[in-house]
């Protein structure tokens, strides 16, 4: 399985496909080759990047997707595989005309599994997490009364302390959670398009110019995995994002979780959400695969 983030930090490189291989180059001269297939994603994060059109057509056939990066670490656009699954028009046509009802089923399932993933992230830190399992119990249909926003008021100062705020602006801790959504959502977009979905189409998040909604709701009861490495490298002394946090926070992808079938990592965990989600919009089952418990084996 493609599990391997591949980060452009450095100005001016060249990126082209060599023999099954990304090899990033400056000035003519050969840095590193990473195998094609072992790519779970591309994140630029510099100034000057150039790319072969080969490379762009090798990764959209592996539904590898391109994270171009803006200011703090956020994704400013993904390049995307037009087309990542045998079924994908009528996966899409199951998408596109999925009623409300539907919508609003699934997202209660994403909003109770991210609270309830809140809940052992806070266990799991030795905070107090007591309230979040009644929190989950309260979700009804589509979320109406918000319990997601009530459930955030509170998980933020638990985890990281009453001063903390969330600040996609802010440096340090906050760009350490910036750094590693940023991950998490390409591996989310990665396998929404190879399940033949489409990433723009979303459950919940419907903003217009939002063109990755479908993984900005499916990454949710992720997040709470995240924000437990982040706080786990603040107790080891790190501050903000460098180059020893990076494949730190990048290894999000490679966590083993429990699921169903056994130990599998979020990447794998990722491919069957979004297979049971394409299955749930086509009428085969109602409830989406999810973890267990979104916590790594260890904690």
């Amino acid at each position: 399985m493609a599990t391997r983030i591949v980060e452009i930090a450095e100005d001016g490189r060249h990126l082209a496909k060599e023999r099954g291989f990304l090899s990033v180059k400056s000035k003519g001269i050969e840095l590193g080759r990473v195998p094609l297939d072992d790519i779970a994603a591309v994140i630029a994060n510099a100034h000057g990047i150039t790319y072969s059109n080969n490379l762009l057509v090798a990764l959209a056939e592996r539904c590898a997707p391109l994270v171009v990066c803006g200011a703090n670490f956020r994704p400013a656009a993904i390049l995307w595989s037009a087309e990542g699954h045998h079924e994908q028009a009528g996966r899409m046509a199951d998408q596109a005309t999925a009623s409300v009802p539907v919508k609003k089923r699934l997202w209660t399932q994403l909003i109770v599994a991210k609270i309830e993933s809140q809940r052992a992230t806070l266990e799991a830190v030795g905070a107090e997490h007591e309230g979040f399992f009644l929190l989950a119990r309260k979700v009804r249909s589509g979320d109406p009364d918000n319990i997601e926003a009530q459930a955030a008021r509170r998980y933020w100062p638990l985890l990281l302390g009453r001063d903390f705020r969330r600040d996609r602006q802010a440096d340090g801790v906050n760009a350490m959670l910036n750094y590693i959504y940023t991950v998490l959502r390409a591996g989310t977009a990665r396998a929404i398009m190879a399940a033949g979905l489409h990433p723009s189409l979303g459950l919940s998040h419907r903003q217009r110019g939002n063109a990755f909604a479908l993984a900005d709701d499916l990454m949710e009861p992720f997040r709470p995995l995240a924000d437990l490495l982040v706080h786990d490298l603040i107790n080891a002394g790190h501050e903000g994002v460098d180059p020893e946090t990076k494949p730190l926070l990048a290894r999000i992808l490679v966590t083993d979780l429990s699921t169903q079938d056994g130990v599998s990592p979020v990447g794998a965990c990722l491919s069957r959400l979004a297979l049971s989600l394409a299955r749930c919009f086509a009428g085969d089952q109602k409830k989406l695969d999810l973890p267990r418990r979104a916590l790594p084996l260890e904690a």
